[in-house]
């Protein structure tokens, strides 16, 4: 009795033992990195074949050359218009046999890295290579350099081929390319106050008073007479620092310093407009219109050079003036302005008509639409498209048929909001025809002389297609190509899956999507994570296939995560209400975030919402720390990447525009650095070393706010990276990024010193 007691006793431990020694095995694997790694931009780019068609348009319409990968490699194609084929246009094996026997140099003939542009005659293929272009004679099998021309970047010519522009000791200059003469244009020239010149938003200097990039840009008027061009005005303007360690001769850092505006400065790099008159030998500057450089002056001359037309930004971004400066005597006339309470919309979609009008899109009923304008005047003439919803772009306008050809969103009823279609309709606004009738999301590409257009269609869970349209008749007249993923078939792959939820105004219908792993198993409850990038001047969800699959998405799922990404109220791409929601309110983004991943899992039973997480880049970054500063108790792990997590530290425009010019007081309510306090969960802090774009300073200031209120959390500094870092492509940070949400919110350990295989 007592030896069969104690038999059992070793049974159960044994058992018990055993289901610890299971339980205590993590699920995380090599395997688990491999599938992961699948779907890394780099590798799963050559696994989708035919993924779409980027037509490089030749002579007109009559043609277009594309490239795609296939089952052999990347193939090159040219479409016949007229007789509505598609054929290969060479043998890439002989191509790359031939750069061999040209250049010693092996290429690997299922993937060659050149930029194919023209097919003459059916058998010349002509191509860039090396920043070189090239021309492969097929019938005789012979390849030939030509030279590029070797113009100066740092000079003009006029187009009369008269005179040549250039700078000398900061002034402007012109030669007589008959005479050899030489003309000095501008004489108050010096350093910190350079003509014709600008500032490169990347331009970095070696220490405090180091030598900046030369840039040098004139505009020169029809008739070759008259110059348009600015003076770059650095003399107040403040710089922004960086430390570069990543040297590996070097035992110092390197100073770097760049100049950088933050939002409310009066130190910044101005411009300051000026026009030359050659024959006068004069100069005018016409001061009014000077421009902070993250505003910049945007003027075109007219056909006949008497005017430059154009946009006037003020800074803050609550008006713009379309402005007629007359170039004989400076005088400024105000063509048409528009203003907002909150800010204007930047991307002008403007058309000057031959008849004293002009075409111009316009936020003013509380939708993007178009409208007729008279020039002479500035007055209305009537609205060209009319409704709720989002005029995106003019494709084209056809000038004989008085037709505008231009792509919008949100006007088909029953359709996601944010579908791309297009569309055309008459001058005054009369029929007004729908000419990509799928339910989808439309890519338009015309043709040079607006015959034709190559339509990529998708959505999320559907597949690209491919079609050739023609315009005249509006009919979709030939197939090019369709998206083949069988290799992601064959992998398990499950199309991600659209959702709609109610946002925080209990009113708005917003959209999300969320990703399964290949492994998915819907009796299993799975760790939700949060990808996030918010803000009126984007809009975040995937809405093609291609964008479904080239994200950070769909691998982070592979990981064991549903990956879920919101289009939260504030967004761009609906009306003008639903962006300026977030206007002076960028921190309050996630919110709908939260509530759209709760009303999921109320559907979604496979959610485990205690385990919620959230990672972005950049002004993703700055999400992802507010949202575990402002949502403790929702959000557990954080990864915030390049953050810009105080907006008073940021470069100038992007804040002034959307959280208000001058600054107040909801700039410091909605910094992460003031709420570093309220950090619950695990957060990890990561930056480039010499990140010109967002400065490092305001993560290294919050990270010393949370040290500062015992605050426990992690951070990652890539000393020798800019703000380009941890893209879907992959790289050291993007396991960095999976560990951390392996180890923090599944509750596994993840393989230490393991490399992701990215690009093979």
């Amino acid at each position: 009795m007592n030896s069969k007691r104690s038999l059992y006793t070793f049974f159960a431990i044994s058992l018990v033992l055993s289901f610890l020694t299971f339980s205590a095995k993590s699920q995380i694997s090599e395997e688990t990195y491999h599938r992961a790694e699948y779907f890394l931009t780099s590798n799963l780019e050559k696994e989708i074949y035919h993924l779409e068609v980027n037509p490089i348009w030749q002579s007109g319409s009559s043609s277009f050359l594309h490239w795609a990968y296939t089952a052999e490699g990347k193939r090159f194609y040219k479409t016949d218009t007229q007789t509505l084929t598609t054929e290969e246009a060479f043998d890439p094996a002989q191509l790359s046999l031939l750069l061999f026997e040209k250049t010693g140099e092996s290429l690997d003939f299922r993937d060659l890295p050149i930029q194919f542009n023209s097919v003459r005659n059916g058998h010349i293929v002509g191509f860039r290579w090396k920043n070189q272009d090239w021309t492969w004679n097929t019938k005789e099998n012979t390849l030939t350099a030509i030279p590029l021309n070797q113009r100066s970047e740092f000079e003009s010519f006029s187009p009369d081929r008269k005179w040549k522009a250039f700078t000398r000791n900061y002034n402007l200059f012109v030669q007589n390319l008959q005479s050899g003469e030489e003309i000095q244009l501008s004489k108050q020239g010096k350093k910190d106050f350079e003509y014709a010149s600008y500032y490169g938003w990347s331009d970095l200097m070696e220490g405090e008073n180091g030598i900046r990039p030369p840039h040098f840009t004139v505009n020169w008027s029809p008739d070759s007479r008259k110059i348009f061009t600015q003076i770059v005005d650095f003399r107040l303007a403040e710089k922004m620092y960086l430390l570069d360690y990543s040297k590996e001769e070097k035992f110092r850092a390197d100073l770097l310093s760049y100049y950088r505006g933050s939002p409310g400065d009066s130190t910044v790099v101005k411009y300051i407009p000026v026009i030359f008159d050659l024959d006068k030998k004069t100069e005018k500057v016409i001061s009014e219109l000077t421009a902070p450089h993250f505003i910049g002056i945007n003027l075109r001359w007219s056909p006949d050079g008497k005017n430059l037309i154009g946009f006037f930004i003020p800074r803050g971004f609550k008006e713009y003036h379309l402005i007629e400066l007359n170039a004989q005597t400076g005088s400024l006339r105000k063509v048409y302005s528009e203003s907002s309470p909150t800010h204007v919309n930047r991307d002008f979609q403007f058309r000057r008509l031959e008849n004293d009008q002009f075409i111009l899109n316009s936020e003013k009923s509380g939708w993007n639409q178009l409208y007729l304008f008279d020039w002479n005047s500035g007055q209305e003439i009537r609205p060209i498209t009319q409704g709720e919803f989002v005029v995106n772009k003019i494709t084209h306008w056809d000038e004989d048929n008085r037709q505008i050809y231009f792509e919008a969103s949100g006007r088909e009823t029953g359709r996601n909001p944010y579908f791309n279609h297009l569309y055309r309709v008459n001058l005054d606004g009369s029929n007004l025809q729908l000419l990509t009738p799928e339910n989808a999301y439309h890519e338009i590409s015309m043709s040079l002389d607006g015959k034709y257009a190559v339509d990529n269609f998708s959505t999320v869970n559907q597949p690209t297609q491919s079609v050739l349209i023609d315009l005249p008749s509006g009919q979709k007249v030939y197939t090019i190509s369709k998206a083949d993923i069988s290799n992601l078939k064959n992998r398990g792959y499950k199309f991600p899956v659209p959702f709609t939820a109610v946002a925080k105004d209990r009113v708005t219908e917003i959209h999300g999507i969320y990703f399964l792993p290949t492994t998915f198993n819907p009796r299993k409850k799975y760790p939700v994570i949060d990808y996030t990038y918010t803000g009126p001047h984007t809009s975040t969800v995937p809405k093609t296939f291609k964008a479904v699959l080239f994200g950070h998405q769909q691998a982070t799922s592979e990981l064991g995560f549903v990956v879920v990404t919101v289009d939260g109220l504030g967004g761009f791409g609906r009306s003008k209400a639903f962006a300026d929601v977030s206007y002076k309110n960028l921190g309050d983004g996630t919110t709908d975030h939260v509530l759209a991943i709760s009303q999921l899992a109320e559907k979604e039973k496979f959610l485990d919402i205690t385990r919620v997480g959230i990672f972005g880049h950049s002004a993703g970054g700055y999400d992802a720390g507010r949202a575990m500063l402002l949502h403790p108790e929702f959000y557990k792990v954080g990864v915030a990447s390049a953050g810009d997590h105080d907006f008073r530290m940021e470069k100038a425009w992007w804040p002034e525009m959307y959280m208000g010019y001058p600054v107040g007081e909801y700039y410091h309510e909605q910094s992460n650095i003031t709420n570093a306090k309220n950090l619950k969960g695990h957060l990890l802090l990561a930056h480039g070393g010499i990140d010109e774009n967002v400065n490092p300073s305001a993560t290294f200031k919050l990270a010393e706010e949370l040290i500062k209120a015992g605050k426990d959390f992690d951070l990652f500094i890539w000393p020798s990276r800019n703000h380009s870092f941890g893209r879907p492509p992959g790289d050291y940070f993007t396991k960095k990024r999976w560990d951390y949400f392996i180890e923090h919110l599944m509750g596994e350990k993840p393989i230490r010193h393991y490399q992701i295989k990215a690009g093979n």
